[in-house]
């Protein structure tokens, strides 16, 4: 493998095509954009104008830019998740080798090496007891086959198999996965952006069955990171992807691989690790990936606790990345006296926190207006954030309130937090299980989750995933209050 150089420095090609994200907004007539990953606003320079003009026009087909000033500006939108790249599907075949790691279960290992259809493929058997079935598998389709002698883990497998790999790409794929046809034809493209390190499907639930786990699975897979497409990075709105398939760019992992300590967690630290290093890592769910779910209750709950179990040893290697909420002061007093049902110190709260904005956007059109904005909806991210910590990591708190919710205000005010977002998620997708029994597993899901988090703390004697980050908004200068997009 060759030196990966700086990502920060990599230029897009002239025919690199891009579209505006869906939620990204333009302000003081388009000098300020709204939006990103993580969230921010951002200033753009007058010479974006016309190019941004021309981005908008053109919707959600995008486009390119052959001329200096709009590939930097594509550039800059696409390191801030302001906007999404667009190539176009290339057919094979790809310079690529898949790693499947594998631990028993021969029919899903035989499923996926079919879905595959002939890719080179690595598979590694970690240690499987009976050795033979997956060795025959292997032959029956032209994979190679590694084996370790004990079982080490899904980071080790995968990292025995990134030592066989001699392409520019790898594509991890857990052998309970299979992928769509033509699903390196959509995903290798992405990567002709040189900062691109890593792209990843979407990842779906397939249980061959109606019931009604297989149904809330269908909607809540925990590797299924949704519809939109994103930049992944720790603190944005999709913070990891599950490397259950993960494409990688192999000169990416020169001095990067899997932590064979971790058994769990360990995708969260990977794609961590790359974007520390200023490589974008992209999740792209136009392919997907259909995934073999647990539909047992108790395995379905046990996987979710043992989810939560990774939380301390992330927060350790990564201090400061798990806190469960990061609410602002003032967006913190606002709720409180909502809660508390004082309208009047709530909105004093509020025009508190929107005018020391807006004292930061001096010299900007519709300061007070764009402050009003963001402080609004900062409060109603802050209330969802609060409400998810007391299903998951403040579950013994959540469920106090939800107890007593009829007999105190504050209680109550908490319960309408933990629930408001998951009635609100039933409504808007409509999944084919009624509303009760949604919510209800909703509820179990979070709290096996939470209940992970808790018995690592407490086996780790460590609070970090437990205590929240409260944020301060403090006065800054207005040259540093918004960034600035340079192009």
């Amino acid at each position: 493998m060759t030196s990966p150089g700086d990502p920060r420095t990599y230029a897009l090609p002239a025919d690199f095509r891009i579209a505006l994200a869906q939620d990204t907004s333009f302000w003081s007539g388009g000098r300020l954009a709204m939006g990103g990953s993580p969230w921010k606003l951002v200033r753009l320079g007058e010479a974006a104008g016309p190019h941004l003009a021309a981005l908008r026009r053109a919707g959600a087909d995008g486009l390119a830019s052959s001329s200096t000033t709009g590939r930097a500006l594509a550039r800059q939108l696409l390191d801030h998740g302001l906007a999404h790249p667009l190539p176009r599907a290339r057919p094979g075949p790809h310079d690529v080798t898949v790693v499947i790691p594998a631990f028993g279960r021969p029919d899903e290992l035989e499923r996926c090496l079919t879905a595959l259809k002939n890719v080179p493929t690595i598979v590694v058997d970690d240690g499987s007891p009976q050795p033979e079935p997956l060795r025959r598998l292997a032959k029956a389709h032209g994979a190679r086959l590694a084996r370790h002698d004990r079982n080490r883990g899904p980071a080790a497998a995968r990292n025995t198999g990134l030592r066989l790999v001699d392409t520019p790409f790898v594509a991890f794929v857990d052998s309970d996965c299979r992928p769509e046809d033509r699903w390196l034809d959509v995903l290798m493209p992405y990567f002709d952006d040189p900062k691109v390190a890593a792209v990843a499907p979407r990842i779906v639930a397939d249980s061959g069955s109606s019931g009604l786990l297989a149904r809330y699975e269908t909607e809540r897979s925990a590797l299924d990171m949704g519809s939109r497409p994103a930049l992944v990075r720790p603190g944005a709105k999709l913070g990891f992807v599950p490397t259950a398939t993960l494409i990688v760019r192999t000169r990416a992992l020169v001095d990067l691989v899997f932590d064979e300590e971790m058994r769990l967690g360990e995708d969260v630290d990977f794609v961590w690790r790359l974007a520390d290093r200023g490589w974008h890592v992209r999740y792209q769910p136009e392919i997907r990936v259909a995934h073999t779910s647990r539909l047992g209750l108790r395995a379905w709950a046990l996987r979710r606790h043992e989810y939560g179990t990774s939380a301390s040893v992330l927060a350790e290697r990564h201090p400061g990345r798990l806190a469960p909420v990061r609410p602002s002061v003032w967006n913190l007093a606002t709720l409180t006296a909502l809660a508390l049902g004082r309208p009047v110190p709530a909105t004093v709260c509020a025009g508190v926190a929107t005018a020391l904005l807006a004292r930061r956007l001096t010299g900007t059109p519709e300061r007070w207006t764009l402050s009003a904005a963001i402080v609004g909806k900062g409060v109603v991210a802050d209330a969802a954030a609060l409400g998810q910590a007391l299903r998951r990591e403040w579950w013994p708190v959540g469920l106090a309130c939800l107890a007593v919710s009829r007999r105190n205000r504050l209680a109550s005010a908490a319960a309408t937090a933990m629930l408001a977002p998951i009635v609100l998620e039933w409504i808007t997708h409509r999944p084919a299980v009624d509303p009760l029994r949604y919510t209800a597993l909703r509820l179990l899901e979070d709290l096996t989750y939470g209940t992970g988090v808790t018995s690592s703390a407490y086996g780790n004697r460590s609070l970090a995933p437990l205590l929240p980050h409260i944020r301060i908004p403090h006065l800054k200068s207005r040259r540093r209050s918004v960034p600035t997009a340079h192009f």
